[in-house]
């Protein structure tokens, strides 16, 4: 039997019981671990880390089984973390107990409700891995879990309905969920039925969907030169159907961080994809990509900014294995892509059509 100091997410009743598979989280006694502060890291979720003067309040849950104990560590080990021991202060005394630490990395800008939903969803595909993948295994596969998380709680606010049926989810009847691959990608196979449009029930359908997560995209502008910076770079999506030139012209695009909005991903990755900073944001849209088998959801930006000469060239992160080229070109020839048919790429067709409406206004204020 062993003792664990737990504080902040872990500590909440809903992700314990997700975490120790009970019905109910054991209520432990209140606790706290002086000479460490609570800051978050790589995601929502918060680590000890020393600081003198300051302390942790959290709780103690005292004589917990091999199994427990070893769902805990597996729960810390997954997100990054690293345990350590020390005595921890409670009404009865000092207790020895094991406690979560590691290095803080990031700090959400979301609020309190959207972290603790974010974590909760990250506990669950955490521990569905749990007895059947090595936890060493979930290292690469931490920023997808996370991410994937932050998409499922953005989806949870609903969209305007003024056209569309208000008809909500919890009207679809999922008989049973099967997830046959979980690696950096996860699918999941769904037995369901749905109302349909004429007041009755559907027979019940097996659907299959890809599960991605949220993503960023930015054409940046340069009004005053009056032309566009596009990236060029190999995609496994036209290479696994056969396309003859895998390389494919886009915006500038990537996942969004667990805790991090579009416009800061969207700002982040002109940096590390073009290095290039941004002026101004303008929303183009918020979409589906498609919605008929995938999760994916875009958010769609043009990005104004200075685009001299020497912004071409390569750009990328070598610890993502990215390998950019970064094409700087005017207007008239980014615009001619889509009539050539060159520019095949969806979000490059969306904002270089939304550009096209919007450039006489930009280049006037410029």
């Amino acid at each position: 039997m062993t003792s664990f100091f737990v504080y902040g997410s872990l500590a909440s009743p809903a992700i314990l019981n997700v975490i120790l598979g009970q019905g109910d989280a054991p209520l432990g006694q209140v606790g706290v671990l002086s000479g460490h502060r609570a800051e978050h890291g790589t995601g929502p979720f918060p680590w000890a880390c020393k600081a003198d003067d300051q302390s942790i309040t959290g709780k103690v849950l005292n004589n917990l089984d091999k199994d427990a104990s070893t769902r805990l560590s597996f729960v810390v080990e997954a997100l990054g973390g690293r345990e350590d021991t020390a005595f921890i202060q409670t009404d009865e005394g000092k207790i020895s107990a094991r406690f979560a630490c590691g290095v803080p990395a990031s700090h959400s800008t979301l609020d309190d409700g959207a972290i603790q939903m974010i974590e909760l969803l990250a506990a669950q595909e955490i521990m569905s891995y749990f007895n059947r993948v090595d936890v060493s295994e979930l290292a690469w596969r931490r920023a997808m879990i996370l991410s994937r998380a932050a998409a499922r709680q953005a989806a949870h606010t609903p969209k305007p309905a003024e056209l569309r049926s208000t008809t909500g989810r919890d009207q679809v009847g999922v008989h049973t969920i099967e997830t046959p691959h979980q690696g950096f990608f996860v699918t999941r196979n769904y037995q369901l039925t749905h109302p349909r449009f004429d007041g009755t029930t559907s027979p019940e359908l097996r659907r299959e969907v890809f599960v991605a997560t949220d993503a960023a995209i930015v054409l940046p502008y340069d009004p005053m030169r009056d032309r566009v910076l596009i990236v060029e770079q190999f995609r496994m999506g036209p290479f696994g159907r056969g396309d003859a030139r895998p390389w494919m012209l886009e915006p500038v695009a990537g996942r969004l961080d667990a805790g991090e909005t579009p416009e800061q991903c969207a700002r982040r990755e002109c940096e590390e994809e073009a290095g290039l900073s941004l002026h101004r944001l303008d929303k183009i849209a918020s979409h589906y990509c498609s919605p008929g088998c995938s999760t994916e959801y875009f958010h769609l930006f043009l990005g104004l900014c200075d685009l001299p000469d020497e912004a071409a060239g390569f750009g990328g992160l070598d610890s993502e294995q990215e390998d950019i080229r970064i094409h700087i070109v005017s207007y008239a020839r980014a615009m001619a892509l889509l009539d050539t048919g060159e520019a095949d790429n969806g979000p490059l067709i969306l904002a270089l059509l939304w550009l096209s409406k919007t450039r006489d206004t930009l280049r006037a204020s410029a």
